[in-house]
């Protein structure tokens, strides 16, 4: 049986499997696996369910995507080609998705690396692929970065602890408290260098923190003199996240690698020849007469398999250390 017990968790139960996870709308969608009376037809229909005869894929929506739903509706239609089934596309929030992987109103989500975390406790989904993007400096991994302006008295140094130490006292300006490459990773590593015990506790090292909301606007307080330094994705150093000219006026002060890219994650009910044929048509869109299909979505160039808990690894063991359950 599986985490979720395939649509016969009790509301109480469903309940407590979805605390701590926020609420979010996802309308239209359609019930992969649902009818009036599923409780009572559960164990048949999952017997049955040997073949699919329909997928629905979800397309979180993110700071770089643009007419998101035109984009993945030609992803779905190449899907359906390639599948032989109906495909339709979703395009939602990472929460939505993960909510739509619980509760069996989708099959496969493209999710960053904190949902797919939480798409495994509540929906014993897994990733197995992950995008690549030109401007990752992992190919499948990326970096988080500390920025500062190019005037910045503070100077790359021989060893991490050294660097950081230079942000004592500085107006540090995160991402969001939720980012994992703006938040979760560069304090990880304050904790690992030991220069605070968690997150609760940054305000002993820094002499101000505040939070950007998004890395356009962590990037922007560096620029107009708000912030000594920002952490955010090394990507966001390139429009559409800041323009050429504010590029101009930063450099990177420290790198943390190893950040995960995002990946697919494919639901635990799909049987695993399906799910194997689901991963091939993926990586079809690899092939050059459908890479653009791939490119438009998320500016991403190709789709490698990668194994979900060593590719999650760095994400997990970067939220205990700030003292986050994974």
């Amino acid at each position: 049986m599986s985490v979720k017990n395939k649509g016969l968790l009790g509301a109480g139960a469903a309940c407590v499997a979805l605390a701590g996870l926020a609420l979010s709308t996802f309308g239209g969608m359609q019930a992969t696996i649902a009818n009036s009376t599923f409780n009572q037809q559960a164990p048949r229909l999952l017997a049955q369910r040997q073949k699919l005869n329909n997928l629905t894929v979800v397309f979180p929506s993110r700071a770089d995507s643009t007419d998101l739903q035109s984009k993945a509706n030609s992803v779905a239609a190449f899907l359906s080609k390639e599948l032989g089934i109906p495909v339709k596309a979703q395009v939602g929030d990472d929460t939505a998705a993960v909510e739509a992987l619980r509760a069996n109103r989708a099959d496969v989500s493209f999710l960053s690396s904190r949902p797919a975390l939480k798409a495994e406790q509540l929906a014993n989904a897994r990733l197995y692929l992950a995008e690549v993007r030109d401007n990752y400096s992992g190919r499948y991994t990326y970096s988080s970065v500390f920025v500062v302006p190019n005037n910045s008295p503070l100077k790359t140094r021989n060893n991490a602890k050294a660097t950081l130490e230079q942000l004592r006292g500085k107006k540090m300006a995160f991402t969001s408290p939720t980012s994992g490459s703006g938040f979760i990773f560069p304090v990880g590593e304050l904790v690992k260098q030991g220069f605070v015990p968690n997150r609760d506790r940054l305000d002993g090292f820094f002499g101000q923190i505040s939070y950007g909301g998004n890395y356009s606007k962590a990037l922007q307080a560096v620029v107009r003199g708000q912030a000594d330094v920002a952490v955010v994705s090394e990507y966001a150093l390139n429009p559409p996240y800041i323009t050429p000219e504010e590029k101009n006026q930063l450099r990177v002060l420290h790198r943390i690698p190893g950040v995960p890219a995002h990946g697919i994650a494919i639901d635990d009910d799909v049987p695993a020849p399906e799910r194997e044929r689901i991963i091939n048509a993926l990586l079809k869109l690899n092939q050059s007469q459908n890479n653009q299909l791939l490119r438009n979505l998320y500016n991403s160039t190709e789709l490698v398999r990668v194994d979900h808990a060593r590719h999650l690894a760095p994400i997990k063991d970067a939220l205990t250390r700030v003292g986050i359950a994974p």
